[in-house]
């Protein structure tokens, strides 16, 4: 596991060139918030809109989520925790004022973009 990528994994490098194509500026992997030890992969900070990008096997991807076979229980627990903890962690975020939006390394960066856009520019507008 130490030899994963945490950071600046392709699906994110995909989706940031898109984002800056497109004209967007952001913070990468900063705490949105004091005290809470967990970042986000693409920040938006004055819009409060936290982008995280999950690959499908870490994360429980509804689609493409699989068990592996060995050592089975010890890695459903592992990955159940991953996703409990993502889980806390946008409602944490939320209880602030925060938006998470999750990406997945499947999904088309342009789409992924293009969602993440929108909600940066409708919350840009609301103020």
């Amino acid at each position: 596991m130490r030899g994963q990528r945490s950071k600046d994994t392709q699906p994110e490098l995909r989706l940031r060139r898109e984002l800056h194509g497109m004209g967007f500026r952001y913070r990468l992997h900063q705490n949105p918030m004091a005290g809470f030890r967990r970042s986000a992969d693409i920040l938006f900070r004055p819009e409060k809109v936290a982008v995280v990008v999950h690959g499908c096997y870490w994360h429980g991807c509804p689609q493409h989520a699989t068990t592996p076979r060995t050592n089975t229980a010890w890695w459903r627990d592992k990955l159940d925790r991953n996703v409990q903890r993502d889980n806390e962690t946008a409602a944490t975020w939320a209880s602030h004022g925060w938006l998470t939006i999750v990406v997945w390394e499947h999904e088309d960066p342009s789409e992924a973009a293009a969602r993440v856009a929108s909600a940066v520019t409708s919350r840009r507008h609301e103020k």
